[in-house]
């Protein structure tokens, strides 16, 4: 069984606090990485506002949308498996809840839950066509990416007769709304010496802070979370040690799914409409953020705290942008700098450590 957060050659150092041991730790790359993003941007961007709290929040919400799906999808590409049909799910769930709640009048709680047992089923049927037909799941996933994408326009048409939904404030409750889609002010102190802590933050950023923890705790404290990296360390010796690797795989293609639909449900509440449009830049920015987290595409090794860097540095990049004088259509440029400059650090680190464990072990 293969998990990569730990390993039993590390050279513990003074104190017995093992060095080595962090360096071949995902995170640590992804948070020297944040580090350098953070600080390049908040010196560009001090006089522009970068560290303001709604500065903070610009990218903050941007990094919850993503990293609320970047997590999940982190535990497939640690099981060796991927999932980029994700594109699709977030418009589905925001039409499915457009429509049950906006057009059909159901209760928005009642809504939620349809909402969330679709994308389930979606996860569903991507896990059991991988597990049943052995085909890659890069290629069922790209299927269900056009088929549900299909799927959501073609019902939104026939039910609706448009591509265009509303959710009007009179359909949800104060409730959901807290929960799911609003801004949030937090100030500390008087009204005319108040502290603002932070201001402009959307719910779906304690949702991605909720989860970071759960998952956290599933991943790496749990005893699940070694079937996860036996996965993608080596499937035959995982099912002859009793580890239910089609179960789990269908699972983690669910968990997905329905991160992916809670996104959808959060935009929708949120800005009070939904579309059909296919959202392709998710897939890469969610990617972008697991691999800039330290996920090898080889499976088996990762880390949730690394992906929750990964998605911090990759929504600084793309928010803070904003708070410079440099020219907006470099982002991209950056981002593929940056992508190359962080599989590269994780894998120095790694290698670094490893060589010297080996050494100091001779």
């Amino acid at each position: 069984m293969t998990d990569a957060t730990q390993n039993n050659n590390s050279v513990p150092s003074l104190d017995g606090f093992d060095l080595l041991g962090l360096f071949r730790r995902p995170e640590v790359g992804a948070f020297a990485g944040l580090l350098i993003i953070f600080l390049f941007f908040s010196y560009f961007g001090w006089d522009r506002n970068f560290l303001s709290p709604l500065g903070a929040a610009s990218w903050l919400n941007f990094a919850s949308t993503v990293g609320i799906i970047a997590i999940p999808i982190g535990f497939l590409m640690i099981a060796g498996e991927l999932d980029i049909s994700v594109g699709a799910m977030v418009p589905a769930a925001k039409i499915s809840l457009a429509i049950a709640v906006g057009f059909y009048g159901l209760n928005i709680w009642v809504g939620i839950l349809v909402t969330l047992l679709i994308a389930g089923g979606i996860g569903w049927i991507n896990g059991m066509l991988v597990t049943r037909t052995k085909v890659p799941s890069l290629i069922v996933t790209l299927a269900t990416l056009f088929a549900v994408g299909g799927l959501t326009l073609f019902l939104s048409i026939l039910l609706t007769d448009t591509t265009q939904l509303g959710l009007p404030d009179s359909n949800t409750d104060g409730l959901s709304e807290f929960v799911f889609g609003t801004y949030h002010t937090f100030r500390i102190g008087g009204a005319d010496n108040a502290i603002t802590i932070w201001q402009g933050v959307q719910s779906s950023v304690f949702i991605w802070l909720l989860m970071i923890v759960a998952c956290y705790y599933f991943l790496h404290v749990s005893p699940w979370g070694n079937w996860v990296f036996a996965l993608g360390g080596d499937q035959d010796s995982a099912r002859n040690a009793g580890i239910p690797i089609d179960k789990l795989k269908i699972g983690l293609f669910m968990l997905t799914a329905m991160a992916a639909s809670l996104v959808g449900i959060s935009e929708t509440i949120l800005s009070n409409s939904a579309s059909t449009t296919t959202q392709f830049t998710m897939i890469f920015n969610t990617i972008i953020a697991v691999v800039v987290g330290g996920v090898l595409l080889t499976g088996g090794f990762g880390n949730v705290l690394g992906i929750a860097f990964g998605t911090a540095t990759l929504a600084i990049v793309q928010q803070g942008i904003n708070f410079t004088t440099f020219d907006r259509n470099l982002s991209n440029l950056i981002i593929g700098v940056m992508l190359l400059i962080a599989v590269l650090m994780n894998d120095t680190f790694r290698n670094m450590a490893t060589s010297a464990s080996t050494t100091k072990k001779k």
